[in-house]
This record gives structure tokens, sequence and C-alpha cells, in this order.
């Protein structure tokens, strides 16, 4: 089809079939929000602008975005950002598409700190630096320590700490889980999402997740079969030595982990009140536990 004389509505309709026609998820948000993208309007401007026509320009960029969400590229890649907490963070294929399950993470901390309290904390395997500047945001007088292993989440993340304005409360350090990351005692919070997927696991999840996203960021770094559960056991005793006395550790977890994970933290015995927090469909998703 002719590069000039489309209207929005044609091309939204062109590129609705075609992300169908490819079996990408959710074809039609995805085609309103790359047309959207490209064009500075939101979807209810689309509608009302619908008869509008397009740039010879505009439909080059929309197509292109629209041909490479086909391959199953997320949206998140194409626009480089991802909302989390109602804040924007750039994403690149160096980190993790964030997800909403994630911000349990933020929203119980906010059960155990108060606004304005100074406080210590560590987010390990910190990949776009979400969790960290999320909270370096909620919590002014907070400072805080940001690990991933990863040069490239690293960028990323400090990017985001920049944009946010809190990149002089957050040290980023690259290093591996179950690696001492704090002094002993020093650390009022540690926070992670780590990689939890296991290998039989992550032979079942969608292209597009594992197509795209990195899989280290997924499935634990580590030789032979992966049950998923290799970055608790290294860096739960990491947290029970680096936490003071009342301190917490706040853990995303797989929703099959419910059970195992708590176990773990129970048998370090350096913790006390262990719960699981079921996230918004009522599965296994966040461990809370306080240092004794």
């Amino acid at each position: 089809m002719a590069d000039n004389g489309l209207t929005i509505g044609a091309l939204l309709a062109e590129s609705d079939d075609l992300l169908k026609g490819a079996g990408v998820d959710s074809p039609r948000l995805s085609s309103q929000v790359l047309v959207g993208h490209v064009l500075g309007l939101d979807r209810v401007r689309l509608v009302l602008d619908r008869d509008r026509v397009l740039s010879v320009a505009e439909v080059r960029r929309i197509r292109s975005l629209v041909a490479r969400r086909a391959t199953g590229e997320p949206v998140a890649y194409l626009l480089g950002e991802k909302e989390f907490f109602g804040l924007s963070f750039r994403v690149t294929t160096d980190v993790l598409v964030p997800r909403p399950e994630t911000e349990h993470i933020i929203e119980e901390t906010q059960r155990r700190f108060s606004p304005d309290q100074a406080f210590s904390y560590v987010d390990l395997g910190t990949g776009s630096g979400c969790i960290a500047v999320t909270l370096a945001l909620l919590f002014p007088q907070a400072r805080g320590l940001a690990l991933d292993v990863s040069p490239g989440a690293l960028t990323v993340a400090r990017d985001n700490a920049r944009s946010h304005g809190v990149d002089g409360r957050i040290a980023f350090v690259r290093g591996s889980l179950g690696v001492p990351f704090a002094a002993q005692a020093s650390l009022d919070l540690v926070v992670s999402n780590p990689p939890y997927v296991s290998e039989a696991e992550f032979g079942t999840v969608s292209f597009e997740v594992a197509g795209f996203e990195p899989r280290g960021a997924l499935v634990p770094c580590v030789s032979g079969q992966s049950d998923g559960l290799e970055c608790y056991r290294a860096l739960i005793p990491q947290a029970g030595d680096a936490l003071r006395s009342g301190g917490w550790l706040i853990l995303e977890i797989g929703c099959d982990q419910g059970q195992a994970v708590p176990q773990l933290v129970d048998n370090c015995s350096l913790f006390e009140t262990v719960h699981v927090v079921f996230d918004l469909a009522g599965r296994d998703r966040i461990v809370v536990a306080r240092r004794c």
C-alpha cells in the first residue's frame, strides 16, 4: 500500500490486521499505542482525528514499528519506556520490562516505613532501577544501593535515577547475588525481584518474553538444570547478615514458590514473621520477613 494519502483510521485498521495475523498479544491495543506514540496522540484523540491524513514520514515510521511488533518485540522496547507505579522508566533489551506485580514490593515497603523516615536499603538485581528509583522518590530521606551483574542494566538504571532526580541518593554497583553487598547489620531494608523462572517454566513462556527479554533476568544464571530458587538460596543469608534487627526483607517470587521461598527464609534462622502476599490475581507473589 502507498505511503501517502493514508488516514489515521486506515493505518490503524491496517496495523490491527497485520498484528492479528502475526498472533501477537493485544494486537488492537498495540496498534493504538504505536500509532499514538508516533503522532503524540492519546487513544481518544486517535478516534477523534481518525480522518486526519498522515505524512509519508509518519506512515513509514509507524509501519516500521508495527513490523517490529509483528515479530513479537514487546511494545515497551519499541517505545523505549514503560510505566511503573505511575512513573515512566526507560527500558532497553538489557533489562526486564517492569511488571505490575512488582509494584507490590513498593506497596509492602510503604506499609512498613513512613514517608519522612530515613532508612537505608538495597535493591538486588535492580534491572531498570524501577524499584530503587521509586523507593527513593517515595522516601526522600532514604538512601539506597542498586546492585546488578549486567553493565547494560546498570547504565539504564542510572539513567532512570538521573531522569527522576534521585541519582544522588542511590549508589549503583556491579555485583552478583550471594556476594556480600553491605556491612553486617547496616541496612533497614532489602528488596529484590531476582531471576526466579525455572528451566522447565522458561520453556513454556511466550516468545515475546523468551525471544526478547534478557534470559539472565528471568532464569538464574547457573550451570545445569535450574529450579528457579538459586538466587533465593544465595541472597537470603546475605540479606540476613546485612539487615539490622527489625529490618525487612521483601522479595518477589513466582506464583508456585509460595511454600519453597518462605521455607528457605525459615531455614536461615535469622528472620521472624515470614508471610506471603498475594497479587491482584490471588497468586503468591511477595514474601515479607522481618529480621530477628
